[in-house]
C-alpha cells in the first residue's frame, strides 16, 4: 500500500485510540486485574430506593458502553500493531488485500467484504 495512505489511516487510528481512551476514562477506572482492560465505574446518587435503582441501572448501561468501547479500543490498536508489522490491510480470515475505500471508513476492519457477509 502507498505510504501516504498508511501514514493517514495510522493517523486516523492514533486518534480514535486518544478519543476512546478519553472516552473509557469518564466512565470507568483502569483494571487492577487486567492492566489493558477497564471497570465500569459505579455511580453513587444517594441512600434511597429510588437512588439505589437508578444506580443499578445506569451502571448496567455504563457496563454495556464500557464493554463496546474497549472492545473498539482493542480492534484499533490490534490495527497499529498490524501497521508496524506491515501486515496491514489484509483480511484475517481469507488473506486477501481489503478494499481501501473500506480501510478508509473503517480503518480497524479486520476482513474483507465478502468474508464479513
Amino acid at each position: 500500500m502507498l505510504k501516504n495512505f498508511l501514514a493517514s489511516i495510522k493517523e486516523d487510528l492514533l486518534k480514535q485510540r486518544q478519543e476512546l481512551k478519553k472516552q473509557l476514562e469518564e466512565i470507568a477506572n483502569k483494571s487492577a486485574r487486567n492492566q489493558n482492560g477497564y471497570e465500569a465505574k459505579f455511580p453513587e446518587y444517594g441512600d434511597s430506593e429510588d437512588e439505589n435503582a437508578d444506580e443499578v441501572a445506569t451502571f448496567i448501561d455504563t457496563l454495556s458502553l464500557e464493554d463496546n468501547l474497549e472492545t473498539s479500543l482493542n480492534n484499533v490498536e490490534a490495527a497499529l500493531k498490524k501497521l508496524e508489522k506491515g501486515k496491514y490491510g489484509l483480511c484475517e480470515k481469507c488473506g486477501q488485500p481489503i478494499n481501501p475505500k473500506r480501510l478508509q471508513a473503517l480503518p480497524q476492519a479486520k476482513h474483507c467484504l465478502d468474508c464479513h457477509k
